[in-house]
C-alpha cells in the first residue's frame, strides 16, 4: 500500500504531485500543500494561492512584500 511522503501514513487512495522535477505521494491536500506549497520570505506561512514575486523570491501577499522592501507590489488592480 503506498505511503504518504509527509505524514507517513498507508493508504489505498494516495495520489502523486508533480511540479517540475520535484513529485510526491499523499494521502490529502493538506499533506501535499505542507510539503510542496511554497514558504513566505516574509511571513513563513504556505502559500496556496499565486503569491507575489519579487527579486525573486516569493510572498504570501503584498503585505509581506512591502514588509520586505518592495514597495511597488500590489495585491490587486482596481
Amino acid at each position: 500500500m503506498p505511503t504518504c511522503d509527509t505524514c507517513g501514513n498507508e493508504y489505498d487512495k494516495t495520489f502523486t504531485v508533480t511540479q517540475g522535477d520535484r513529485s510526491g505521494v499523499f494521502d490529502s491536500f493538506e499533506c501535499a500543500a505542507h510539503k510542496m506549497a511554497p514558504t513566505c520570505a516574509h511571513c513563513s506561512c504556505r502559500i496556496l494561492g499565486h503569491g507575489i514575486e519579487a527579486s525573486g523570491r516569493i510572498f504570501c501577499c503584498a503585505h509581506c512584500a512591502h514588509e520586505a522592501g518592495h514597495d511597488a507590489a500590489v495585491d490587486r488592480v482596481s
